[in-house]
């Protein structure tokens, strides 16, 4: 495990004025476009190897309009960050849905309150090349569409953003493990649930099929999300396609070791290296966490 293999998810929320902590996830907030400069540079002075933005709009509507709104937050954001880091690290955006729609799902609704998923292909398009324009290297689509990294490559293609990368979120599961993130994103679904459209974790072998599919749609980099219940997944995945595994170790995996600690229970510092190298030892050539600046200075 290097620094360089590790990316730092960051998130900036519009109309607040300094960063908001968020309960759930000790040690991490909703920043502001300041802060936010202030955290990426620290985080690339880390040696950290990426940075994955994660946005809050200030109004939500059906379509999640902002989400390719070139003024819209995330947008704002990235170019930022392109202008002070942009140079020295690897900036990727979240491609999804969930945080900009009223309804908290990670695409467009039909009349009968059901994922679209062909209609929400098109708005992921958009949104991609609204996310490269504004200077993002790697574009990384979690909302689990059939087709979406097709319609993606397509649409960068076209845009003339053929440089601009896909890291697919492959395997990624209907888990009980996001429940933090979804306070700091505020992005819960209002009804329901993502099962349909994530997969079982029961399933042993769906996150490879849907890994190969996105491969010949055009992925880059094939993710599997949650990592520690996964090991299995991600240690299958590396034995069997040519490109970069990455995995996230999510905000549940990171909460419980931080309240654990809290509590005593745990010696974290240990704990967090432990976890970390179970996850590079299974395959995972970059690995998403919320201590990634963290750790990198300390493998640094």
């Amino acid at each position: 495990m290097r620094p360089s293999s590790l990316v730092l998810p960051l998130f900036v929320k519009e109309g607040i004025s300094e960063p908001q902590p968020v309960p759930s996830m000790p040690g991490v907030v909703q920043h502001t476009r300041d802060s936010l400069r202030k955290a990426a540079s620290e985080a690339v002075d880390a040696g950290v190897g990426g940075l994955i933005l994660f946005g809050i709009p200030a109004a939500k509507d059906a379509r999640g309009s902002s989400a390719d709104d070139p003024g819209g937050i995330v947008q704002l954001a990235l170019a930022d960050l392109a202008s002070e880091v942009g140079h020295d690290t690897v900036l990727m955006a979240d491609l999804c849905l969930d945080e900009y729609t009223d309804h908290g799902h990670c695409g467009l609704l039909t009349a009968a309150g059901e994922v679209d998923n062909d209609a929400t292909l098109d708005r992921y398009g958009s949104i991609a090349v609204a996310q490269a324009a504004a200077g993002a290297h790697v574009v990384a689509p979690s909302g689990m569409m059939d087709g979406q990294v097709a319609a993606i490559r397509t649409a960068l293609d076209a845009a003339g953003h053929a440089e601009v990368a896909i890291c697919a979120y492959s395997a990624k599961y209907a888990s009980a493990l996001y429940g933090p993130f979804r306070d700091a994103a505020e992005c819960a679904p209002q009804f329901g649930d993502r099962s349909a459209y994530q997969q079982d974790p029961a399933a042993a072998k769906d996150g490879l099929r849907e890994a190969l599919l996105d491969i010949d749609e055009g992925a880059d980099i094939v993710m599997v999300k949650p990592a520690l219940a996964y090991l299995d997944v991600i240690a299958e995945l590396a034995a069997t396609v040519q490109l970069p595994v990455a995995a996230y170790q999510v905000s549940g995996e990171y909460s419980m070791v931080e309240a654990a600690a809290a509590n005593g229970w745990l010696d974290r510092d240990r704990t967090i290296m432990e976890t970390l190298t179970a996850i590079s030892r299974a395959g995972a050539d970059v690995i998403l966490t919320y201590w990634a600046a963290e750790v990198a200075r300390r493998l640094s």
